[in-house]
């Protein structure tokens, strides 16, 4: 059956625990014709209820990350990597950093809450604020590293004395213990009492507090955050080389600015469905919500309970049912960590505390976190039967990008019965980057590039896609001129072809001004999937650079990673970390124009895109008539794309490349890689041999991963490796 037509933009912004578990629901039971996406600063989202023990060393940092990639995946959404910044509810569009305005429909807010204190002298240049955890656990890693290496005391401030600042000096005293043996961990409360939100349990924490040796400070006022610690309010001197931040929840200043009814202390106002009040499009869960009809503190086991709540509001609205009440308890268990592998509970005036209890936790946090790492298998339809092929044949996923092309060797026979009639304004036949063709007095380079969807973010496709295709101008040493667009959308409705276009053009056009060429026009469609392709022309100022022009004893150059292909493909099947496709998609969506100014004198270029490295490389020893020896372990991979390789993971066009190009002496995990299709990959140069370590240096200073990774020998075509 054909599937429904797009028609309704629902946006989820930040990756709070009550979003995590909306898209694991809608991953199981999507509605359809939703076009789902999440926006978020970070591809992982920190479950923050494990921040303790990993301050104290019982966890990993990635133990506590949600990973977004595979999560919104699973999900069917798209992932924009970024920070939003404004709503605009009247024209229902969301600012996102960096980025411009995404569009809704359909709008929930659940960005949680920070602790930083921008009023307090000195905090935001020698302070860590304990939220957001990620930029908290980043700093804390490094000041350990630092006291293992004795370059800092093993002295920690913490500003705030409720529970959390509790559980956060009594994690830091256990760790620095475990890495020196000793430490020094204040705990500065301004009340009179620590912990004066939680009376029951009061006695007990200030007990484990002697009991580890943490200084308890009361009824302190903080003027100052130094370099070398905190400054009272009458002067004293509190020594430390790491002050962290647990003065209470803060709400981010971005969402009182919308205009949207906030509290005094600017949190949401929602009412009993979890609408923001007087809105009927835009909801808000988790921390940063204020519960109207129902307060209760901050704490994560509200957003966990309110998400079923808001998965069913959310389509309630956007299919024009009835939406529900959210009714928070009153009561819940509190699990306090203390340091080592013990914890305090309490629940309904009662506490008590114990080993077991902590074994309790790690099984409920561990349980929370196991579901967003251990995704159910959605299988899709049955395969028909009977059918033509192999089992492999019909499962097999397609790849995107590069992946999908067809392969080098059915390219390369149709090229050899291709034939250019001798027109004197044609001066190049098929075989290169770009076609070259006199017009007047001038020499033009022209050449046609499109990529099928990788990513269901069209803005950074549409990015990633022009750049892509300026690869073939640049490796020809022209400047690019002017673009054609071509765009096929899924079938969706009109408003929202309208907003996919917007970010398309939006996008690209930057991309392609930013390199000297404009978008003179196109063609649009809508079709099975997206795809998006751009026809360039570029000028040439002197001779093309092209891949013939290699010489024996030339270095070759190359200006950036491998393994973009694996990376996607890994992706594709939720086995890539998020934290990995977000580096890369960043990586394809930095311009390689300054490294192809750079790269001007070279006597053979080329661009590495679908049929990899060895390809690509191949092309040019078949071109020059020479031989290329690669240093595999000097070849740049992109993080973690080694290890999927390793596993297994191979992109739908790798068999035909390594058929297409072998490679004597390839081996293992790199080996693979070199046959692996790239999507905007770097540029490959040959390079006269005294040259090479200063351009290789040029393009390391402007911020491209560049390495020489081979050389140019005499000989028959082909690539070896050392």
């Amino acid at each position: 059956m054909t599937p429904l037509p797009l028609t309704r933009d629902l946006v989820l912004i930040g990756g709070g625990h009550a979003h995590a578990l909306v898209l694991r629901m809608w991953g199981m039971n999507p509605l359809p014709g939703t076009r789902l996406t999440v926006i978020d600063p970070n591809p992982v989202a920190p479950y923050t209820g494990m921040l303790p023990g990993l301050v104290a060393g019982h966890y990993p940092r990635e133990a506590l990350e949600i990973d977004l990639v595979k999560l919104t995946r699973f999900a069917g959404a798209r992932l924009v990597i970024g920070a939003a910044t404004a709503i605009d509810a009247e024209a229902g569009r969301i600012t996102v950093a960096g980025r411009g305005d995404v569009a809704y429909d359909v709008a929930s807010v659940d960005v949680g809450i920070h602790s930083d204190m921008k009023d307090l002298p000195g905090f935001a240049a020698h302070g860590v604020p304990a939220k957001p955890l990620g930029p908290f656990a980043a700093a804390w890693e490094r000041f350990l590293g630092s006291v293992a290496k004795g370059t800092a005391p093993p002295r920690v401030a913490v500003i705030g004395g409720g529970i959390a600042g509790i559980e956060l000096a009594l994690a830091m005293d256990f760790r620095l213990r475990q890495v020196t043996g000793a430490a020094q961990v204040t705990l500065i409360e301004r009340a009179g009492v620590i912990a004066p939100d939680a009376p029951v349990t009061r006695r007990r924490l200030l007990r484990a507090c002697q009991e580890a040796g943490v200084h308890v400070r009361t009824g302190i006022t903080v003027a100052q955050v130094t370099a070398e610690g905190v400054r009272t309010s009458d002067g004293e001197e509190i020594v430390s080389g790491f002050t962290a931040g647990a003065a209470g929840a803060r709400a981010h200043g971005w969402v009182a600015e919308t205009g949207l009814p906030v509290t005094p202390d600017g949190f949401l106002r929602v009412g009993k469905d979890l609408r923001v009040e007087g809105h009927e499009a835009i909801f808000a869960a988790g921390d940063c919500a204020h519960l109207t009809h129902a307060p209760r503190p901050k704490a994560g086991v509200y957003a966990v309970r309110a998400a079923p709540v808001l998965r069913d509001n959310l389509r309630a609205v956007l299919s024009g049912g009835h939406t529900r009440p959210f009714k928070p308890q009153r009561n819940f268990l509190k699990l306090i960590s203390m340091g080592g592998q013990t914890a305090l509970a309490e629940k309904a005036g009662v506490a008590f505390a114990g080993p077991l209890l902590w074994r309790w936790k790690d099984r409920i946090d561990r349980k929370f976190m196991r579901q967003f790492a251990e995704l159910p298998a959605m299988t899709g339809p049955p395969l028909p039967s009977p059918r033509a092929g192999s089992d492999d044949e019909a499962a097999d996923p397609l790849c995107g990008g590069c992946g999908s092309k067809v392969a080098p060797g059915v390219i390369g026979e149709m090229l050899t019965h291709q034939t250019v009639s001798a027109r004197p304004d044609i001066l190049t036949g098929p075989g290169d980057d770009a076609a070259v063709i006199r017009v007047g007095a001038a020499r033009q380079v022209l050449t046609t590039d499109h990529l099928r969807a990788f990513t269901d973010d069209v803005g950074v496709l549409a990015r990633i896609s022009a750049l892509h295709a300026l690869g073939d101008i640049w490796a020809m040493g022209a400047q690019p001129q002017a673009a054609l667009v071509s765009v096929t959308l899924p079938r969706m409705s009109q408003a929202l072809q309208a907003r996919s276009m917007a970010e398309i053009m939006a996008q690209a056009g930057d991309a392609l001004r930013g390199a000297g060429a404009e978008i003179v026009g196109g063609h649009s469609t809508m079709g099975a999937e997206t795809c998006i392709g751009f026809s360039l022309t570029g000028l040439l100022e002197s001779d093309p650079i092209t891949t013939a022009g290699a010489r024996a004893g030339d270095m070759l150059i190359l200006t950036r990673p491998i393994g973009a292909g694996t990376l996607l493909a890994g992706e594709m099947r939720g086995l890539a970390k998020g934290g990995d496709i977000a580096a890369l998609l960043e990586s394809l969506q930095t311009s390689q124009a300054d490294a192809a100014a750079i790269l001007s004198g070279a006597h053979a270029m080329t661009d590495v895109t679908g049929f990899g490295l060895a390809g690509h490389l191949a092309a040019i020893c078949r071109a020059s008539g020479l031989r290329a020896e690669l240093d595999l372990e000097a070849v740049p991979v992109f993080p973690g794309a080694e290890a999927l390789a390793l596993a297994g993971v191979r992109s739908t066009i790798w068999q035909a490349n390594v058929e297409a190009a072998p490679v004597e002496g390839a081996r293992g995990a790199r080996g693979v890689l070199l046959h692996d299709p790239q999507t905007a990959g770097g540029l490959l140069a040959s390079v006269a041999p005294q040259d090479a370590d200063r351009l290789v240096s040029d393009l390391r200073a402007s911020g491209h991963a560049a390495a020489i990774i081979g050389g140019i020998l005499e000989g028959l075509p082909g690539i070896r490796c050392r």
